[in-house]
Order: C-alpha cells, then sequence, then structure tokens
C-alpha cells in the first residue's frame, strides 16, 4: 500500500461508514483501528479500503467496508458480549476491538459448533444459512449474513427468541458466494 493505511482507514469510515447510516460511535472507533490490509495478501492490500469485496483466501471474501458497517451495526453488538464470526475475519477483529469475545471459525469446519452466541456474524454469502447457525444462537442472540439466490442478495438478521428465529432483510447487496455454499442445480424444464 502506497499511502498510510490509518489515513485511508479515516477515509474509508468518512465516505463509506458514517454517510450509509451507520451512526454507532464504538464501530466507527473499531474500523478506524483494525488493519484491514494484514488480512489480505501482499498482492490484494490495495483492495483493503476499496468499496469492493476482497478475498482473502480462495473463496473467502470480505464484504465491502459498507457492507460489512451496516451489517454489524444491525448486530448490535455490545462489549461483553460472546461472538462467533465465520469467515469473517475482518468482522471478527472489529468485533475484538468493540470488547467482544469472539471465537473464529471457517465455515468449511466440519466439527460441530458448540456454545451459544450473542452474536454470530458471516461475511461471505451463501444460498440458505445453515440451521446449526442459527441454532447456536443465545436467547436475545443475533445473527448477520448474506443470503443470495441469483444476482442480488440480501443482508439479513435473524433474532433468536423463545423457541425459534425469526428474520428480516436489511439491505440488497453482492457479494460473491462462499465456496461450498452455493444453491445446488436443478433440473428445470
Amino acid at each position: 500500500m502506497s499511502a498510510d493505511p490509518a489515513q485511508m482507514r479515516e477515509i474509508m469510515v468518512d465516505s463509506q461508514v458514517r454517510p450509509n447510516d451507520v451512526p454507532d460511535l464504538a464501530l466507527q472507533d473499531a474500523m478506524r483501528h483494525v488493519a484491514r490490509e494484514a488480512l489480505l495478501g501482499a498482492d490484494k492490500q490495495h483492495l483493503a479500503y476499496a468499496d469492493t469485496e476482497a478475498e482473502y483466501a480462495p473463496g473467502r471474501w470480505l464484504l465491502r467496508p459498507r457492507d460489512v458497517a451496516k451489517l454489524l451495526y444491525a448486530l448490535r453488538p455490545r462489549a461483553g458480549e460472546t461472538a462467533l464470526a465465520i469467515s469473517s475475519p475482518y468482522a471478527a477483529a472489529v468485533l475484538e476491538a468493540m470488547g467482544l469475545t469472539v471465537t473464529r471459525r471457517d465455515a468449511a469446519d466440519a466439527s460441530p459448533i458448540i456454545g451459544a452466541y450473542d452474536v454470530v456474524v458471516c461475511e461471505g454469502a451463501v444460498a440458505t444459512v445453515p440451521a446449526e447457525w442459527r441454532g447456536v444462537l443465545a436467547p436475545g442472540g443475533r445473527l448477520g449474513v448474506v443470503e443470495r439466490d441469483g444476482p442480488v442478495g440480501h443482508a439479513v438478521l435473524y433474532l433468536r427468541s423463545g423457541d425459534g428465529a425469526g428474520a428480516r432483510v436489511l439491505f440488497d447487496c453482492t457479494p460473491p458466494m462462499m465456496a461450498g455454499f452455493q444453491t445446488a442445480p436443478a433440473f428445470a424444464f
């Protein structure tokens, strides 16, 4: 990166986060301090603060700064809460900077998820949210994920109450599908 990363983070927050209905000062401050470029290979660090998704591993993407900020804001994370970050290295670092205890996991991990979390977040798009992800929400827990079945995806907030989890669409976005989470092709006439 040729520009000063701290200055680039400031510009990112001022141009992509604050103007897009993300007034949470703790979230903005965390985004100003987390070195997004450190999550990318040297050949992709120039994308760290651009208004685009950035592939950090094969089939795994960091959401656009605007989209991850809006998704995290909708989750209403609070210091002291527990979080599960699924294929979300940037979101995990931001949540840690906000004072949450974060468990990191790749979406492809085959072992069962153990525990109950106040916040669950995934930065990749999935065709359908695995039931296991909703199942690890503590009472009052929130899950933020992008569901995509076609050209446009929707950031969705799941909220656990009682025995189930209700969902509401937050905003449209178009991140790439996470490898292994695409819709299986179906036969059609």
